[in-house]
């Protein structure tokens, strides 16, 4: 733990021996005694944590050595200890940066102690701050959350890299499930900003009458139910990064709105005619296609071009090849974690099983099956039987997804393999085709 250095500065030596003595009462404190103004300044270079200061000092004014003090960092708390009680002297040492001017009497030295404490509480508090904000930092370090070794996962790590360098608007596309969220923390927790807010914003979560406040805030009194201030999402995220998922959802008097608070970089406030200046970094996601939604008149050209900015575009989990077991395994080996399980590992089968599937919820749909399957595991090796897939209808998900005749057969095959465990024979004739156009439908997933 680092040491709690106090300086303190006094030409009286037996004052200063006095406050010295009071202050060391405190074993966490370290504390030196200087005589002089220039002594003071030699050894800034030790880094004090607090520096009391006589007001009086022969050589040098309490005024200059303050200014000092300040130069070398403006952050030190610094306490005034004078004679006199001069009010505007005061004001003007605080104006300066003075932490507080204290009056010598029969409390000075209980002012001190107390002083020091109030310090050493905001010095300890910073410390924590500074570890969480670190370990924030690793825990996103996004080639380690991220899970993967696939060459599309890799290319995605690469435009990460790039996006943490600069403060350009990321634009994230991808299915649902795929981890947006998850890549624009990383990009935030990785960029100069991550020590500012992350804020969150789930565009179709917000219903259509609310989301104006939600996002730019409102005065009290300014709509029905109203009945205080409130700031707004850009608001909390000045300084730092505000997230808006699936932002293709967004209509378009809204877009219009937003469009005005990005090139602007100011809000105003709903009841509110003066405008608030932001300075934030603006990351978007949505499973749509916003091109397209601009050709439809759905999506404002204008709005498009700006949230363009570097787009990325993350894989589904069908086209990750063996990240699947990948991230199983880590999904496995968290929850078993979490839970205080026993370590559980996958039976070749169970694999098998895994690779097999098309998982249309992507990520987190290979998650709550990766969890459920360590639930329903009876030893310390997970079988086949206990993964689950969904039963529920998707195949008007799947229908939604852009992809050639031979990606729909390959699934439409997959999902028959799994269903009659894997009898290629009894597979083809359920589907009225041939053995050889089921090898080679699923020969690039088997490469």
């Amino acid at each position: 733990m680092d040491s709690f250095k106090i300086f303190v500065v006094e030409d009286d030596l037996i004052y200063a021996k006095i406050l010295a003595h009071h202050l060391s009462l405190n074993p966490d404190y370290e504390v030196e005694i200087f005589r002089d103004g220039p002594s003071l300044i030699k050894n800034l270079y030790k880094n004090p944590s607090f520096i009391t200061l006589d007001y009086n000092m022969p050589d040098m004014t309490g005024l200059e050595i303050l200014k000092r003090i300040r130069n070398f960092n403006s952050e030190l708390p610094v306490v005034i200890v004078s004679g006199q009680q001069d009010v505007s002297t005061a004001v003007e040492l605080l104006k300066l940066g003075a932490y507080d001017y204290v009056i010598k009497d029969q409390d000075t030295k209980e002012r001190l102690w107390n002083l020091a404490r109030n310090v050493k509480e905001n010095f300890n508090l910073k410390k924590k701050i500074s570890v969480l904000q670190d370990e924030i930092g690793k825990k996103y370090e996004f080639n380690k959350v991220i899970k993967g070794d696939s060459q599309a996962i890799h290319n995605v790590f690469k435009l990460i890299e790039r996006a943490c360098k600069t403060n350009i608007t990321v634009s994230i596309k991808g299915d649902t499930g795929t981890g947006k969220e998850l890549v624009a923390k990383a990009i935030h927790y990785n960029s100069p900003r991550k020590n500012e807010p992350f804020v969150a914003v789930n565009v179709t979560a917000i219903p259509h009458e609310l989301i104006e406040a939600e996002l730019f805030g409102h005065e009290k009194g300014a709509f029905t139910g109203a009945l205080g201030k409130r700031i707004g999402k850009f608001e909390e995220a000045n300084h730092g990064t505000i997230f808006l998922d699936e932002i293709g959802d967004m209509d378009l008097n809204m877009q219009s709105k937003l469009l005005r608070v990005i090139q602007e970089e100011e809000v105003t406030r709903i009841g509110s005619n003066q405008p608030i200046k932001l300075n934030f970094r603006l990351i978007v996601a949505t499973h749509k296609n916003l091109l397209d939604a601009v050709k439809k008149g759905t999506f404002r050209e204008d709005l498009y071009y700006r949230l363009l900015g570097l787009p990325i575009e993350l894989p589904p989990l069908r086209n990750r090849g063996t990240d699947v077991i990948i991230l199983a395994l880590f999904f496995i080996e968290e929850f078993c974690k979490q839970n205080k399980m026993p370590k559980l590992s996958l039976s070749p089968q169970a694999i098998e099983k895994l690779q097999s599937y098309s998982f249309p919820g992507n990520v987190r749909e290979l998650k709550a099956i990766s969890e459920l399957a360590c639930v329903m595991a009876d030893k310390n090796v997970i079988q086949p039987d206990d993964i689950t897939f969904s039963t529920g209808n998707t195949i008007n998900e799947i229908l939604l997804e852009e992809m050639t005749l031979d990606d729909y057969n390959r699934i439409i095959i997959k999902q028959f393999l799994n269903r009659y465990d894997n009898k290629v024979r009894l597979v083809a004739s359920k589907l009225g085709i041939g053995k050889t156009t089921i090898y080679r439908l699923l020969k690039t997933e088997m490469v």
